[in-house]
């Protein structure tokens, strides 16, 4: 049975490559020469330090412009690898250390509970007082972070959970907002901003994440260097990530008000998520997408492995990552095109993937239960779902860059970092209730649940498909306006 991995794996590097060479002038944007030699440069650039970073100009006004954003975009994707070379090796370094189940699952649950409860702060700073000073602070939190994995002592780790949960929001906020407001700052075009999404999770979540898999596994493995060592070599990366962004980046901010009352920023942004129905459908749409996608994560290796089949987890790893590569070339084809609408197609992929996470629900009642025993090779159900699960990553691919180009059409720029940890509220809740109860409901139930989810997220994105294009009630000033009017009423 283990050819099928290779053919799974084998067949998605071809229909990827196919993709990628295959593509059409309707496919690209535009661009000159000179921006394919700095291209063709960048990627031997990319191939050297393992870096997410590509994009595509028909015009730059100078060159020192595109060398500045390759910079930019090199600092990014170094802080992305080190994420991703700690990620695989948490659960295993907290288990060498002697913790059980119960006490790791209180680890992470508390590293998910301190993005919620820390998010929103650190996304209204990072409006108010810098992105860019946002990003560096993502980058010393996850260091010290990495730090506190090298004590065996658990209200140490327990610290480093939350410093990880803090450095987290400040991931998934501050890199996005910094660049939507550079981006047209220097006056790049809309559809541009679409291309250096699609190629920064084709590598970032993709290629980076299989190649940083593999560094892991060579420094504990090969080298024996111990399961601290990938937190060691990511400490590395992110503090070159961050002497880049100091020595190339530009601040940017939020709200240009002279007030830098955190408290407005953040009745702000409720406002404008309560008073505007896209930002908050949107929001609706990303939290029930991404807590179906982290509680896919823990539940995909019990799914494939029920009883203790030997199934080669960081081989599955890397074909997933493989199969969101997939998507996300099909993302930069769809996005390149004026005449596809994302809102559109996101409905068909929230159907997909809905459909794809029903599989294991479905071979449980459709396949016969094989005699239990343990080991052995995944059984024929396990290949299905395997396939299924793929097409759920491909899923994934596809959403991430689109959901990003939604952001930068709906949320309002002066909080665009508030909304957007505003939005991973409800996300961290429901996947701490889930590591909190993760033994409690079938594995069935969990999947049904998501599959769910999934489909009431397509509904959502039908309605938002519906009033897309419908003009904003209210811009930010006005709303801040309105919400300072109230406050004295309130008072009184």
């Amino acid at each position: 049975m283990e050819i099928f991995y290779y053919m799974v794996f084998g067949g998605l590097t071809a229909v990827v490559a196919a993709l990628e060479l295959s593509k059409s002038n309707k496919d690209r944007v535009n661009t000159s020469s000179a921006f394919n030699s700095f291209k063709n440069n960048y990627l031997l650039v990319y191939s050297l330090m393992m870096v997410p970073f590509e994009r595509e100009e028909k015009c730059l006004p100078k060159c020192c412009d595109v060398v500045e954003f390759c910079m930019i975009w090199i600092a990014t994707g170094i802080s992305m690898s080190g994420d991703w070379l700690q990620g695989p090796y948490v659960y295993y370094l907290y288990s060498t250390y002697g913790f059980g189940k119960g006490e790791i699952g209180q680890l992470f649950i508390a590293g998910f509970g301190s993005s919620m409860v820390f998010g929103t702060i650190v996304g209204s700073l990072a409006d108010k007082q810098g992105r860019k000073r946002a990003c560096v602070t993502y980058c010393i939190t996850y260091i010290l972070s990495c730090i506190t994995k090298h004590s065996p002592q658990y209200r140490v780790l327990m610290v480093g959970r939350i410093l990880g949960g803090i450095a987290t929001s400040l991931l998934f906020s501050s890199f996005e907002s910094w660049l939507v407001a550079e981006h047209f700052k220097r006056g790049f075009e809309q559809q541009w901003l679409s291309v250096t999404f699609s190629k920064a999770i084709f590598l970032g979540n993709g290629l980076v994440a299989i190649v940083a898999g593999l560094f892991g596994n060579l420094l504990v493995d090969s080298f024996s260097l111990g399961p601290v060592s990938p937190f060691d070599a990511a400490a590395i990366f992110l503090a070159i990530g961050m002497t880049v962004i100091l020595s190339t980046w530009s601040e940017n901010y939020g709200d240009p008000s002279e007030s830098k009352d955190l408290l407005s920023q953040f009745k702000g942004a409720a406002v404008a998520i309560a008073s505007d129905e896209k930002i908050a459908l949107l929001g609706a749409i990303q939290s029930l997408f991404e807590g179906s996608m982290y509680t896919f994560v823990f539940l995909w290796t019990p799914a494939l492995s029920p009883n203790d089949e030997d199934i080669p987890h960081g081989f599955i790893f890397a074909t997933f990552m493989l199969a969101s590569m997939l998507g996300s070339s099909i993302a930069s084809r769809l996005l390149a095109r004026n005449t596809v609408r994302v809102e559109s197609y996101m409905q068909i992929v929230f159907i997909v993937s809905s459909a794809a996470l029903m599989l294991p629900i479905l071979t449980n009642f459709l396949i016969p239960a094989a005699p239990e025993k343990k080991g052995g090779s995944i059984s024929f159900s396990g290949c299905i779902q395997l396939l299924g699960f793929c097409t759920f990553e491909s899923c994934v691919g596809l959403f991430w860059p689109s959901i990003m180009k939604m952001r930068s059409q709906y949320i309002p720029e002066e909080a665009r970092s508030t909304i957007m940890n505003f939005f991973r509220i409800p996300l961290n809740i429901f996947v701490c209730i889930v590591l909190y109860n993760v033994n409690a409901f079938p594995i069935t139930v969990m999947f049904g649940m998501c599959s769910i989810f999934l489909f009431v997220a397509s509904i959502l994105q039908r309605r938002l498909a519906a009033i897309g294009e419908k003009p904003k009630t209210e811009d930010w000033a006005m709303m801040k306006e309105r919400n300072s009017e109230v406050e004295p009423l309130n008072d009184a």
